[in-house]
């Protein structure tokens, strides 16, 4: 059995398998929702290779229709998904019950910057031993092609500076009273800490009933939380952006949006991103990525994907490189609620077309950093810097594969952009020391030394 998160990566799986294994490709499922769950029962019990979501597997085993009883091997693929309640931790649970002789593997590019995360992912998977290999190993060497690093800086407007400026102070102000309340240490925190704040704050809240000086730390958490998404638009995506995002806050009936709104700093802030907006003002990094891809672009044969956190950037990216003549195609999520989105079709459509030449640039979100079948790309270019190792690997993972490649990032001076990038650089840094440590506990040198 080989699992992977999504339906295009489990398609490319069975490709795999079909075209470097001996065993027959009827042999060789593909299991997905949509087909008949009798039909999904019939064809586990006639298959010897399976592949699917865990999702799908997960389902089946609750409902009887699967037992892992006779497998010998399961493959847990972008592993690094294992944490928590993912659908990986029940299944692998399962298989250790059930199996008669289990065998686990689990594949990630990117496992996490900690011990701790590491280790869930051990616990959750049965792990017991841990190799790691990189592209200076000489087994991987042969197979991966270099990869240049690029870093392309821009000035922050100095336009920009009067709206940080009054959303910095509403932001310190909000720390302040959760430091003084004794909600936090230190006024310096990240998003990170102020959602897993706020998520404790909750848990409490159930437990505690019409606790005030609690709901008041909530109101105070949630204004942060806004003010730092706000400020982080403003530097890493420019003026569209942020304008979008403060409209629907000051159109909200949320008692934290309204009171948020009270504030004349944030409304002072709003009026100049409307003013701006209005003026057309974008960030200068659009401009600097227009350049750099109509340079790449007169390649021959060139294929570029760029990587963008949000839709909105991703669709202006696209109609801005199309008015320059680019042939430019988005890939992004399927809908959420009444949003844009691509269904699952369309994006293996793209895909395929991406593949086959049809167009030069690929812009998309994070649904481009995982799973998907693009074995040759020539260039990946960040638009904004992700703090996290894991997506800052697979972004980078996109390249390299068959030819020489290079990474371009796009950073804003003295903004969140550079305080990204060196986050996941130290993150991803911390990660390779901790595997190294874990393999050199283990004694098994290879995984061939597991498998006899």
């Amino acid at each position: 059995l080989i699992m992977a998160p999504t339906r295009p990566l489990n398609a490319q799986h069975k490709k795999t398998f079909e075209k470097f294994t001996r065993i027959s490709p009827e042999d060789i499922i593909l299991i997905t929702g949509k087909i008949k769950p009798e039909e999904r029962k019939k064809l586990y019990q006639k298959s010897k290779v399976i592949t699917a979501t865990p999702q799908c597997i997960k389902n089946d085993l609750e409902k009887g229709r699967l037992s892992l009883e006779d497998f010998s091997f399961i493959t847990f693929d972008e592993a690094h998904r294992c944490v928590k309640d993912y659908a990986y931790t029940f299944i692998a649970k399962k298989y250790i019950e059930q199996a008669k002789n289990p065998l686990i593997l689990g594949l990630t590019a990117s496992p996490g910057g900690t011990y701790e995360r590491i280790d869930e992912i051990k616990r959750n998977l049965f792990i017991k031993a841990v190799e790691i290999r990189t592209e200076l190993d000489k087994d991987v060497r042969p197979w991966v092609k270099p990869i240049k690093r690029e870093w392309i800086y821009v000035e922050f407007p100095p336009e920009f500076k009067k709206i940080k400026v009054l959303l910095e102070e509403k932001f310190k102000e909000s720390l302040i009273w959760l430091k003084e309340h004794d909600f936090i240490h230190s006024s310096k925190v990240t998003k990170k800490n102020l959602l897993a704040l706020q998520e404790r704050l909750s848990t409490k809240m159930l437990e505690a009933g019409r606790d005030y000086s609690l709901m008041w730390a909530m109101i105070r958490i949630a204004e942060a939380i806004k003010i730092e998404h706000a400020l982080e638009l403003l530097e890493t995506q420019g003026i569209s952006a942020l304008h979008e995002y403060l409209s629907k806050l000051e159109k909200s009936r949320r008692r934290t949006d309204k009171e948020l709104f009270k504030d004349p700093r944030v409304r002072e802030a709003f009026k100049t991103v409307k003013e701006m907006y209005q003026k057309g003002f974008e960030h200068p990094k659009l401009e600097k990525l227009k350049n750099i891809v109509k340079d790449l672009a007169r390649e021959k044969n060139v294929k570029i994907m760029i990587f963008a956190n949000y839709r909105d950037t991703v669709e202006k990216i696209k109609n801005m490189l199309k008015e320059e003549g680019i042939p430019t195609e988005i890939l992004i999520g399927q809908a959420i609620k009444k949003g844009k989105g691509l269904s699952q079709k369309k994006q293996l459509e793209i895909l395929r077309r991406f593949k086959a030449g049809d167009f030069s640039v690929l812009c998309g979100t994070q649904i481009i950093e995982e799973g998907i079948d693009v074995p040759a790309v020539n260039y990946a270019i960040f638009y904004e810097a992700v703090p996290s190792e894991i997506r800052a690997i697979q972004r980078r993972g996109r390249v390299g594969r068959q030819m020489f490649g290079k990474v371009i990032f796009l950073l804003t001076k003295g903004t969140r952009d550079e305080a990204y990038y060196w986050a996941a650089f130290h993150k991803e840094r911390k990660m390779k020391g901790i595997l190294y440590d874990l393999k050199e506990k283990t004694s098994k040198k290879t995984l061939l030394d597991w498998l006899k």
